[in-house]
């Protein structure tokens, strides 16, 4: 995998717009944009990326489109998966610590199964772990259990410890040296707020809500946890699409809602600036959010079947799509999103 480190001057953020209040309790919405629409049809009426369950486009602050998969009884108060984008929420989690000085990107977090004299995965930061250049071992595969790491820890004998699981993994390079995709890399992290905020639905879960859903009106947010108390931020957040959108207006304001600062300055920008780049598909990846690297400056929150929050700062635009897409259209979906930005531009 390509280190792809880009020093260029970042798209500068959008503003809240004057008279659009922020969307805490609902939101406002905008007036539609044709060729949106059109292209929230495809999803619908011609099945571009198979089954869609829900789009939502939100355009200076407000909500322009909106649609749902009906016939599955799927509407504005279903509840539907994130898959990986979890892994974009503990991004947030780990920035509220960050800003109230409990953690730092430059810790060496202290990691039971690393803890030997000697180690080598004691040189692992956290700042390795979240832009997953921390060199473990682990396989990201979702469909062959014979070599896959990520179904064994979600599914089989990891599944009640899912940050013990991956933390057992060896090392396969050097920290820092080599960009790996990995799920048990984000359980780790989340291990880690864990030790920070207290483990489990109460201390965890309720810190969660307290610190960043209810912050931003995420009031469906629904996190699981394994039975050793982890937040599985690899993989598990239950909330609306209406919520998922909440999540990106967040990171489009800069970490910023409704006049109070909940993310550190720079912590959006940690996210989106690119590090690595798969060389399987082309994508660039910052610190768990992935990096368009369009002229619009965006970045989104990508999970397993096709799931997205885009955020676009230089068109002040949030694109929510959640369904089941099989991988081999995922490139699809990516020029979809991308159509969408375009469409948007020509709008303005």
């Amino acid at each position: 995998m390509a280190d792809a480190t880009d020093d260029r001057p970042l798209v500068p953020y959008p503003p809240q717009p004057d008279g659009v209040p922020w969307p805490t309790d609902e939101w406002p919405r905008g007036k539609p944009i044709d060729a949106v629409e059109a292209l929230v049809d495809e999803l619908f009426e011609d099945r571009a990326l198979q089954t869609t369950h829900a789009a939502v486009v939100i355009h200076r602050g407000e909500l322009v489109a909106e649609r749902y998969l009906e016939e599955d009884a799927i509407g504005p108060s279903s509840t539907l998966i994130s898959w990986s984008m979890a892994k974009s929420i503990l991004h947030a989690a780990v920035g509220v610590l960050v800003r109230d000085g409990l953690l730092s990107v430059d810790d060496y977090p202290a990691v039971p199964e690393w803890a030997a004299p000697g180690d080598p995965r004691r040189e692992i930061t956290l700042d390795h772990l979240l832009e997953m250049r921390d060199g473990l071992a682990f396989v990201e595969d979702y469909v062959d259990d014979s070599v896959s790491d990520v179904i064994h820890m979600l599914f089989g004998d990891g599944q009640h410890d899912v940050a013990a699981f991956a933390a057992d993994r060896p090392l396969a390079h050097a920290p820092g040296a080599f960009f790996n995709y990995s799920s048990g890399t984000s359980n780790i992290v989340s291990r880690i707020v864990a030790d920070v905020v207290g483990s489990g639905e109460d201390a965890y879960g309720s810190w969660l809500r307290r610190e960043l859903f209810d912050r931003v009106g995420m009031r469906s947010a629904e996190p699981r946890f394994d039975g050793a108390g982890t937040f599985i931020a690899s993989s598990f957040v239950y909330a609306t699409a209406q919520d998922f959108a909440r999540f990106g207006y967040l990171y489009l304001r800069d970490g910023t809602w409704d006049g109070a600062r909940l993310l550190p300055e720079g912590w959006v920008d940690h996210a989106r600036r690119m590090r690595s780049q798969d060389d399987d598909t082309g994508n660039y990846y910052g610190a768990h959010w992935w990096v368009a690297a369009d002229a619009a400056g965006s970045f989104w929150a990508n999970g397993y079947e096709g799931q997205s929050v885009l955020v676009s700062p230089g068109s002040d635009l949030v694109v929510v799509r959640l369904g089941k897409t099989p991988s081999d259209r995922y490139p699809e979906l990516k020029r979809w999103r991308a159509a969408v930005v375009d469409a948007v531009a020509a709008a303005a």
